[in-house]
């Protein structure tokens, strides 16, 4: 059973709600979408096929029993759930991360952390969105909107007041973003979590952190 792997790496969590934790990422190859302002284009095409035994000897190197499985979209890979139930019996804690534009009915069987964005009007994407996904999203769960100006962050107001998600949710600016999304966040007085990339504060643009 094979998944085209990216890339196997151990870094911190730079983003959402367990933004500074030591986790190890298994980035799958391959996206649905396009988005403006997307930071992994070299995944939309690079990999290697692996087999399941080769991406869990990489996995268990580290110490760390945190892994995230990214893209990419990693959901366009049906091998996916077994990688899932496989580092779950291994017992790893894991999360994945996922765009919004594929159904997670079946993802939420399993024993995951969701962290799933919803894309809004500057990404290009935002026809791509199920929003029934947003009820699925568990309270352990997490959406993310990636703010990119204020058009987009009031988009985002209207999703989380039309949908009312149970999930815990997250804005992050877009990186080099010409705004103050905190200051918004503030004067608005919602109750969202402010995510920034931290990975890239530290590191900048390395591949691989």
């Amino acid at each position: 059973m094979k998944l085209k792997i990216n890339e196997i790496f151990y870094s911190i969590q730079g983003e959402g709600y367990d933004a500074g934790l030591p986790t190890i990422f298994i980035r799958l190859t391959g996206c649905n979408l396009r988005c403006r302002y997307c930071d992994t284009e070299y995944a939309f095409y690079e990999g290697n096929d692996m087999e399941m035994d080769e991406i869990t000897d990489i996995v268990k190197k580290w110490k760390c029993k945190r892994v995230c499985i990214t893209g990419g979209e990693p959901l366009i890979q049906e091998n996916v759930y077994a990688l899932i139930s496989r580092l779950v019996d291994m017992g790893y804690e894991v999360c994945i991360e996922t765009n919004g534009s594929i159904s997670i009915e079946k993802l939420v069987e399993y024993p995951v952390i969701i962290k799933m964005d919803y894309k809004l009007p500057s990404s290009g994407m935002m026809d791509m969105m199920i929003d029934e996904n947003i009820s699925m999203l568990r309270k352990e769960d997490e959406l993310k909107f990636i703010i990119w100006n204020r058009e987009d962050y009031e988009v985002a107001k209207v999703i989380m007041k039309k949908h009312a998600p149970s999930a815990r949710i997250s804005m992050q600016p877009v990186w080099g973003a010409d705004i103050n999304l905190a200051e918004w966040i503030l004067e608005d007085e919602i109750d969202v979590r402010l995510s920034l990339q931290i990975h890239k504060i530290i590191w900048g643009e390395q591949r691989g952190k």
